[in-house]
């Protein structure tokens, strides 16, 4: 007997601070995209951090949190009561103000960082919308904690039970996970859905006439780009 549903795709991630381009990509290539809120916090990732070009070499910049339990879930974290949105801003402003985009793409970066929001969630919830927006993105965002599942489930089992709480029939992933070995094509076969990686192709554009510093934010993308140019980047990906 074949499956009646119509053909729908999930991605699921955590939701990263101005993340580049392949998880747009991923974004725009999906039906839905979950990011969770109700996950462990982890310092070494990219939730409250993200790279930069600034005098042609990249550099970070990082959302500065209060301090918290290791145990915290994301949303249970909260920005450092000192952030200051104006100087946090000032060396991605310095850097980019002779950038052919910065006109078009600082309006955007001042309505993120002025969030009345100081939950770390929240914050980052909102500039993944605020980005999508700019960039064409129509993908609605979920929130995973408002999916009906067993939220104590641990990594493939919970992908696994979020997709089938969206009615998917194809879970994507980027291909880091594939390397990693995460997740069983096996297990997924079994619950009626395909397993596809995402693999972004090769993406070359110009930065101050310097050589260029590939996978740094989706802000130095938005910076030398217009939105329609990003827009065919989003395409320049295989599945596999």
């Amino acid at each position: 007997m074949t499956d009646a549903r119509a053909p729908l795709s999930v991605g699921i991630m955590q939701p990263y601070l101005l993340p580049y381009i392949g998880y747009w990509q991923l974004m725009a290539a999906v039906d839905r995209f979950v990011i969770y809120d109700n996950i462990k916090y982890t310092k070494k990732g990219w939730i409250n951090r993200n790279r930069f070009l600034r005098n042609g070499e990249d550099a970070y910049f990082t959302l500065p949190l209060k301090k918290g339990a290791d145990h915290l879930d994301i949303v249970q974290r909260e920005i450092a009561a000192e952030f200051d949105a104006a100087e946090w801003l000032r060396p991605l402003t310095e850097a980019y103000r002779k950038a052919p985009c910065f006109d078009q793409v600082l309006p955007v970066l001042q309505q993120i960082v002025q969030s009345s929001s100081r939950n770390l969630f929240e914050f980052l919830h909102q500039s993944l919308v605020l980005t999508a927006r700019y960039l064409g993105i129509t993908t609605p965002i979920v929130i995973s904690s408002t999916l009906p599942i067993d939220h104590q489930l641990k990594a493939e089992a919970r992908v696994l039970a979020l997709c089938e709480a969206e009615g998917a029939t194809r879970y994507i992933n980027p291909i880091g996970a594939k390397a990693a070995g995460l997740y069983s094509p096996d297990a997924f076969s079994a619950r009626g859905l395909e397993l596809k990686y995402l693999q972004t192709r090769p993406i070359v554009y110009a930065q101050f006439d310097r050589p260029f510093v590939p996978w740094l934010s989706i802000l130095d993308v938005m910076m030398f780009n217009p939105p329609a140019t990003i827009r065919q980047m989003l395409d320049e990906y295989d599945l596999v």
